[in-house]
């Protein structure tokens, strides 16, 4: 008579039915990009896969050209990336006023304020300074940097405090219904794209006064007053109220063509070290009045 087994499984392993698997935890790998990431914290992962695919990183010697590799716990020891050398020429934008702690610059329209941990060949105002704020790449006009930490702490806790006082100008599509007016909207973050910013009731109080100073039958040039400092306020703002500044590639992508995003930082009022209270200006570009003649 045949032995019964209590364990039917077990019992079917002896007779063949099944095969045992084996009890070995397969290795868990991970992303090479995720890997030099951790290693590298100094870049975005936007770099290091920039880098990976121009063959600037290997395990072990050998060149590894994608980003997605799986790598074991073992290679991870073993990675490594080459940093190639940045070789553009360092223009400093023109200087508005300089002393021991501060330098005033006028950016140019297209100059990056931060490189945000990204490798460019390319100025930046970083590169000359502490950044104390930013204005966007596509924005022009004013903005200071500090030369030390003790006065970059000074200069943002002003920021941060409402203590400073902006004023910019602005050339819109449209007119805007009033002349004159103060638009009052709160703004979040865009869940459906993180480096956008949307209106929205529930998110942080955001206020610009504006003044229409001309106009003609398309464009409006606006003077623009802050009162809070929200990332893309201005441009999310005049979209908001229906007359979007021109050129915006994010909150205007229909835009008219133009050469550029017409919006310039055209004064920044603020105490420098030494309880120094100053207006510095940039020269509104002619070619935002032009467009409105």
């Amino acid at each position: 008579m045949a032995k019964k087994f209590s364990k039917p499984e077990l019992s079917r392993m002896i007779n063949g039915d099944i095969v045992k698997k084996d009890t070995q935890v397969e290795e868990e790998k991970r992303r090479f990009d995720m890997v030099l990431l951790e290693k590298y914290p100094e870049y975005t992962r936007g770099t290091i896969q920039k880098f990976i695919k121009e063959g600037l990183a290997s395990i072990n010697g050998e060149v590894i050209t994608k980003a997605n590799y799986a790598v074991s716990a073992e290679e991870e020891e073993n990675v490594s990336m080459v940093i190639p050398e940045i070789t553009a020429e360092k223009n400093r934008p023109p200087v508005l006023y300089e002393d021991d702690n501060v330098i005033v610059f006028d950016k140019p329209a297209g100059m990056l304020s931060i490189k945000k941990g990204a490798y460019l060949d390319e100025t930046a105002v970083e590169d000359f300074g502490e950044i104390v704020h930013r204005l966007d790449r596509d924005t022009s006009g004013v903005i200071i940097v500090a030369k030390n930490a003790e006065t970059k702490s000074k200069l943002q806790k002003q920021f941060a405090e409402r203590k400073t006082h902006k004023c910019y100008y602005a050339l819109v599509v449209g007119h805007p219904k009033q002349p004159h007016a103060i638009i009052n909207v709160p703004l979040a973050r865009n869940l459906k794209k993180p480096t956008t910013f949307i209106a929205d009731k529930d998110g942080r109080e955001a206020i610009t006064e504006y003044k229409v100073i001309a106009s003609n039958d398309r464009f409006s040039l606006v003077e623009l007053k802050p009162r809070t400092g929200r990332t893309h306020q201005l441009r999310i703002h005049m979209a908001h109220i229906g007359t979007p500044i021109l050129g915006d590639p994010v909150y205007n992508p229909k835009s008219p063509k133009a050469d550029r995003m017409y919006l310039h930082a055209y004064s920044l009022e603020i105490t420098i070290p030494e309880g120094k209270r100053v207006t510095f200006t940039s020269l509104l570009p002619e070619s935002f009045r032009d467009a409105v003649k």
